[in-house]
């Protein structure tokens, strides 16, 4: 509904099974390959590609489960509204909406499912200030690129991956500052090339 979009336009609502052009494919295809090439029996093949499920099985249901939620936002209008509310920001909006990426990174542990939480969001606030969506959109997944080291799954991952069990909050210490140094200079980057010339010309 306006002021979102100049006309009431209903949502589609389509969704698109494409499990060969799937990233998830392509790696499962890999690993198979690779698999046989290291001599492994097709039982070992499932035996391993099972236990691994076992071990990441939380890290799967957080992804879903975010994945979930980010889809209902959207389809409920609550992303449209966070948008039209960031953009009181004003000319800040460039800097704060990158920290949204990297904020949603951090919770959803998925730039993926950043995208799908706050895309929305970002096209809308972007729209209403007369900033380039792509620019926002893009400032969205690079953002979210540096929350990526400090959100809860991929620190689970990691210490279910190296056996260093009990000690991700020592992981979360070591990574918190340069994740948020980091995010920083992507937004101060992105507000660089909103309004300053010659960082505006990158801008489509």
């Amino acid at each position: 509904m306006p002021p979102v979009v100049p006309n009431p336009t209903k949502e589609g609502a389509v969704y698109t099974l494409n499990l060969l052009s799937a990233t998830g494919t392509g790696i499962l295809l890999s690993a198979i390959l690779s698999a046989f090439v290291m001599k492994y029996s097709p039982v070992a093949i499932v035996r391993t590609f099972f236990k691994t499920l076992w071990l990441v099985r939380y890290s799967l249901l957080t992804i879903v489960l975010m994945l979930a939620l980010g889809t209902l936002s959207r389809y409920s209008g609550t992303d449209t509204t966070l948008g039209l509310a960031f953009a009181n920001t004003g000319m800040f909006y460039p800097f704060f909406g990158t920290l949204m990426g990297w904020l949603g990174v951090a919770l959803t542990g998925s730039d993926t499912a950043s995208n799908v939480l706050f895309g929305g969001m970002q096209k809308v606030a972007a729209e209403q200030l007369g900033l380039s969506p792509n620019l926002m959109g893009a400032a969205n997944s690079s953002g979210g690129v540096m929350g990526k080291m400090i959100d809860a799954q991929s620190i689970v991952v990691a210490s279910t991956a190296t056996r260093w069990f009990n000690h991700e909050g020592d992981i979360l210490r070591y990574v918190f500052f340069h994740s948020v140094a980091l995010a920083c200079l992507m937004g101060l980057f992105v507000t660089l090339q909103a309004y300053v010339w010659p960082f505006h010309l990158m801008v489509n």
